[in-house]
């Protein structure tokens, strides 16, 4: 691979002219134009990104920031993954790149995120694992760095996000439960502070006190997102001594792990316990099929891209009817894993 000077010397003319000519500049001629456009596909040559970044400002990468570890992704997270695909789709029209901004579960990601906005690293960037207040959210406006978030916050900037409708999760599974004959009815939530357990609980509330039933604090589960933590929620629910008829999962990797927990006491989900979990790819090969929330995760990446592309000058006008805030619709899809259990 040659760099630009190389370039200049086999054909004999300035780096100047190469450069402009590379950069497609009306003030070389055509002919100079095609040399040089033939020479540089010959030769290998490769555009020095660092320097070009420096003179434009611009790094033209935008950094997806998620935290990583066995305790959080368990056996592999492909929810992530489809989600990556549909906002590298909408990057690559603009020639933009997409990098995973690991923070290991061990560090904090307030100072993550400060060591990758100090390295000047990312011209925007997507935040995931939204906490109840959340202070990376500050930080972003105060160093004017184009963000979006995949959750919502207390804290707020005003700066677009998109959340997935957990309010809805809560009150359409609530209700058909409660409709099933369901009275004792757990629930599952994120073990740490992030926003979408404080907002599913929440709502989990209100929808059975309108049916005038009460979410009975020792049927709230937290768990850690994998499978592991699902068969933990399994076993805390065997042990309660009034024990819940029906659960609902808010972790897609949860399921596998309840099933196994459950069964291995001799209780079958959707015989014994009803369960509404989300989906996963891994969920279509459970018995009783699950009754579960689906969603577009591709199109969701689609979106949460075209609304940050929306809020940054280089970029806005190709995207004029983003959205700025949404909550992101989940489909019910009927399964046989919250029949029965009342009787339990």
């Amino acid at each position: 691979m040659k760099g630009i000077r190389q370039l200049a010397d086999h054909l004999d003319i300035s780096i100047g002219t190469v450069s402009r000519a590379l950069n497609g500049k009306p003030d070389v001629n055509e002919e100079t134009r095609r040399r040089v456009l033939e020479a540089a596909e010959q030769l290998g040559y490769v555009a020095n990104q660092a320097g070009r970044s420096l003179r434009k400002g611009a790094t033209g990468i935008i950094g997806f920031m998620m935290q990583t570890g066995h305790e959080i992704t368990g056996q592999g997270d492909t929810f992530f993954m489809s989600v990556f695909d549909g906002v590298q789709t909408v990057f690559a029209r603009h020639k933009l790149d997409l990098v995973a901004l690991l923070c290991s579960s061990e560090e904090d990601p307030d100072d993550y995120l400060k060591r990758v906005v100090a390295r000047g690293f990312a011209d925007g960037i997507i935040l995931s694992a939204t906490r109840r207040h959340d202070h990376r959210f500050e930080f972003l406006d105060r160093a004017k760095i184009p963000f979006i978030t995949l959750g919502r916050s207390q804290t707020d900037v005003g700066q677009p996000w998109y959340d997935l409708d957990f309010e809805g999760i809560a009150d359409q599974a609530v209700d058909r439960l409660v409709s099933k004959g369901h009275r004792r009815i757990a629930i599952s939530r994120p073990h740490d502070d992030i926003n979408l357990g404080h907002v599913f609980v929440e709502r989990c509330r209100e929808a059975l006190a309108r049916h005038g039933l009460q979410l009975d604090e020792n049927h709230i589960f937290r768990s850690k997102p994998n499978e592991t933590g699902g068969y933990q929620i399994a076993r805390d629910l065997i042990a309660c001594t009034d024990r819940p008829t029906a659960i609902v999962l808010v972790n897609e990797a949860t399921t596998i792990g309840l099933y196994r927990g459950l069964e291995e006491a001799g209780l079958k989900p959707g015989r014994d316990v009803a369960v509404i979990g989300q989906y996963s790819p891994q969920c279509q090969f459970l018995s009783p099929r699950l009754t579960c929330f689906s969603l577009s995760l591709r199109d969701l990446g689609i979106a949460l891209a075209e609304s940050l592309l929306a809020t940054m000058p280089a970029f806005s006008q190709h995207y004029p009817q983003a959205a700025g805030r949404q909550l992101w619709p989940m489909t019910l899809v009927e399964g046989d894993s919250d029949h029965g259990g009342v009787s339990a």
